[in-house]
């Protein structure tokens, strides 16, 4: 069985809806399992607590050992990752000085409360220590029937959630791109270790 995890920051619990169905998603394909996994927070002093705030257990670089890919989420912080989920990223460095990542798959998804709140460059700023990881980035290509006609999240950079109403669930068209990622990165996994 391959693990990809599913690794994520959720301040407000939006992430991690999202992370859930990217993990559902995974779970689509025969031979993979999802690993839900969150980080730290950090307290006023920059230094990070041991205990996640609510849900899945704190990650440990034994988890990115051990995965078969990667599903990275944040939300929206100012057009860029959350500051506990770069505090994570930036203790990686032994993992990047062995290649521990080279040659995964990884994916990333956020959450926004404004349509134009940054949620792409959010992306893209997940996506750069994956690439220095010497990850393989996959998105969400065009075949997917949604990217053409959905108003609420979703982007070809990756799964998206827009809690423009502060409504507290995710829309099924976000819900059915991040299940389409997640079973795409599960796919890409199972066929580089095929």
């Amino acid at each position: 069985m391959l693990t990809v995890l599913v690794l994520y920051y959720s301040r407000h619990g939006n992430t991690r809806q999202l992370a859930r169905q990217i993990a559902r998603g995974i779970e689509q394909v025969d031979g993979c399992e999802a690993r839900l996994r969150t980080v730290a927070e950090i307290n006023a002093q920059g230094q990070t607590d041991e205990l996640p705030l609510k849900g899945d257990p704190i990650v440990t670089l034994e988890d990115l050992k051990q995965c078969t890919g990667v599903a990275l989420g944040s939300p929206v912080r100012f057009g860029n990752m959350a500051a506990p989920l770069k505090h994570f990223i930036d203790s990686t460095s032994t993992e990047w000085l062995s290649g521990t990542l080279i040659g995964k798959p990884a994916s990333v998804f956020t959450s926004s409360s404004s349509m134009h709140g940054g949620q792409e460059t959010t992306l893209q700023s997940m996506m750069l220590p994956l690439l220095h990881h010497g990850m393989l980035v996959v998105g969400i290509p065009y075949s997917e029937p949604l990217l053409h006609t959905t108003q609420h999240g979703g982007t070809p950079y990756g799964a998206s959630h827009l809690n423009n109403e502060n409504n507290k669930t995710i829309h099924s068209n976000e819900a059915t791109l991040a299940q389409a990622l997640g079973k795409r990165l599960a796919t890409i996994a199972l066929k580089l270790n095929g």
